[in-house]
C-alpha cells in the first residue's frame, strides 16, 4: 500500500487483538494490574548486520532480540555488504530474512550506490522490495544529490529516511560538544551537524513533496525545526531513541557502551525531545539497535565503534523512566512504539500482542541478551517491565 494512503484502523485493530487475547481462558492471568497487554511494537530503525557482518549480529539473533523486546516488525538499515543498492544486492538480504527472521523484517534500500553519495541507487528496481530509501550511517552531503533522490522517491511513492549529518562540521568528534567533552578533553560533535541538514532537507521537501522521515533526532534545534515544518504542512516525521529521552551527556562514562551516533547531548536537548514526544512532534520511538563485537566496543569513548543495542531494553527503559514516573502516558508511548510507525511506513498490523510484567524489578545484564551485541548504557540499571511473551498473530515467537 502507498505510504501516502496511511493505513487506517490500525489502532482499532490493535485494541481488538488485545481484547481477543485477554478473552482466551489460558490468558486470564494477564487480566491484572501487574501486567500490560499491548499491541506488539514496530521498530523502524534496526541494524541486523546481515549480509556482511554476521559476527556483530545475524537476522536470526536480531529478530529474536526484537521478539524478546515485544516487537513483531522491524525495518532494517542498509549499511551491509553488499549494500542493498540494486535488486541483486537486496535479494541477498531478503534471502537471509526469509531463512532466519523470527519476526517481520522490512528492509530499507540505499539512496546512493554503496552509500557513497555519488550516484543514485537503482531506486526503480528497489522500490517494490523495500520500505523506503536511506543511507543511514552516512548523511547525503550533496544538496543536489538529495533533491534528485527525493524526486525519484516521490515518483515511486516511497519515503526518504534520512540520517542527517554534515561531515564538514564533525572535526573528528565522537561525543557531544558539551560540558563532558570540555571537562574530559574529548573532541565534540556539534548539534548543527544534525539540525543543519534537517533544515536543508525541509526546504527540499517543500520543493519535491516527498514523504520525509528523520532518523534518531537528538538535538533541541532539530525538534524545533521539525515542529515548525509540521505547522507549515510539510510531509515530515521523525523518531528518537529511548537513550536520548532518558540520558544526556552528564551520564557519560569513559566506556564504549556510551558511544553512539548521534551522541547523547545536553539536558536541554533531552527535555526538548521529551516535550516533542509528548506533543507529537517526535512521532515515534525507534531503538537504532546497532550491535558490534565486544572488541569493537572495548576501546573507550574515542576509539570504540559508534552504536549500542536497544531492542531488549526499550520498553523497560521507557516504562521505568517515563511512564512509571508520570512524565508520559502509556497511551502516547504505545502510539509511538506500535501505531504510528506502522501508519507512517505502511506496515500492516499483524495482530501481534506482547505482555509485560510491570511490577517485577530486574537488573539489566547484557550477558542474558539474545542479541549478539552487548553494549548498552543501561548495563546494571534496575528497571521494571519484563517481557513475558510476544505473539506474531497467533504464533508465539517469544516466551520468558
Amino acid at each position: 500500500m502507498s505510504i501516502k494512503l496511511k493505513l487506517t484502523g490500525i489502532k482499532e485493530r490493535a485494541e481488538r487483538a488485545v481484547r481477543e487475547f485477554l478473552s482466551r481462558p489460558e490468558n486470564q492471568k494477564y487480566n491484572s494490574p501487574k501486567y500490560a497487554v499491548l499491541p506488539s511494537f514496530c521498530d523502524v530503525h534496526v541494524h541486523l548486520r546481515e549480509p556482511g557482518f554476521s559476527y556483530k549480529e545475524t537476522v536470526e539473533s536480531g529478530t529474536m532480540a526484537a521478539a524478546r523486546g515485544g516487537y513483531t516488525a522491524v525495518c532494517s538499515m542498509p549499511n551491509l555488504n553488499p549494500v542493498p543498492d540494486s535488486v541483486e544486492h537486496i535479494q541477498k538480504q531478503l534471502d537471509r530474512i526469509n531463512a532466519g527472521a523470527k519476526c517481520a523484517v522490512y528492509p530499507y534500500a540505499a539512496i546512493t550506490v554503496g552509500q557513497n553519495g555519488k550516484e543514485l541507487a537503482d531506486m526503480e528496481g528497489l522500490a517494490p522490495l523495500c520500505a523506503g530509501f536511506s543511507d543511514d550511517g552516512r548523511g547525503v552531503q550533496s544538496e543536489e544529490m538529495m533533491k534528485a533522490a527525493m524526486l525519484r522517491a516521490k515518483a515511486l511513492d516511497k519515503p526518504i529516511v534520512a540520517h542527517c549529518e554534515d561531515n564538514s562540521l564533525l572535526f573528528g568528534g565522537y561525543i557531544h560538544a558539551g560540558a563532558y567533552a570540555e571537562a574530559h578533553g574529548h573532541k565534540g560533535i556539534c548539534s548543527e551537524s544534525e539540525y543543519g541538514p534537517i533544515k536543508r532537507d525541509i526546504a527540499l521537501v517543500k520543493q519535491t513533496g516527498v514523504s520525509y522521515h528523520v532518523c534518531h533526532v537528538s538535538a533541541k534545534e532539530s525538534v524545533e525545526a521539525i515542529k515548525k515544518a509540521k505547522a507549515e504542512g510539510v510531509d515530515i516525521t521523525c523518531e528518537t531513541a529511548p537513550h536520548y529521552l532518558v540520558m544526556d551527556d552528564s551520564d557519560l562514562k569513559e566506556e564504549g557502551r556510551f558511544k553512539m551516533n548521534p551522541p547523547l547531548r545536553g539536558k536541554e536537548d533531552r527535555l526538548a525531545l521529551l516535550e516533542g514526544l509528548i506533543d507529537g512532534t517526535v512521532d515515534m520511538i525507534a531503538t537504532d539497535h546497532a550491535p558490534h563485537s565486544a572488541e569493537e566496543k572495548s576501546r573507550g569513548l574515542e576509539k570504540s565503534a559508534f552504536g549500542i543495542v536497544g531492542l531488549e531494553t526499550a520498553f523497560a527503559v521507557i516504562y521505568t523512566h517515563l511512564i512509571k514516573t508520570g512524565k508520559v502516558s502509556m497511551e502516547r508511548v504505545i502510539d509511538a512504539l506500535a501505531i504510528r510507525p506502522r501508519e507512517r511506513f505502511g506496515i500492516p498490523y499483524d495482530g501481534g500482542v506482547t505482555v509485560f510484567d510491570l511490577e517485577t524489578e530486574f537488573t539489566v545484564n547484557p550477558e542474558e541478551f539474545l542479541s549478539k551485541g552487548r553494549a548498552t548504557p543501561f548495563q546494571g540499571e534496575k528497571l521494571f517491565g519484563v517481557c513475558e511473551c510476544t505473539y506474531l498473530g497467533s504464533e508465539e515467537i517469544y516466551r520468558k
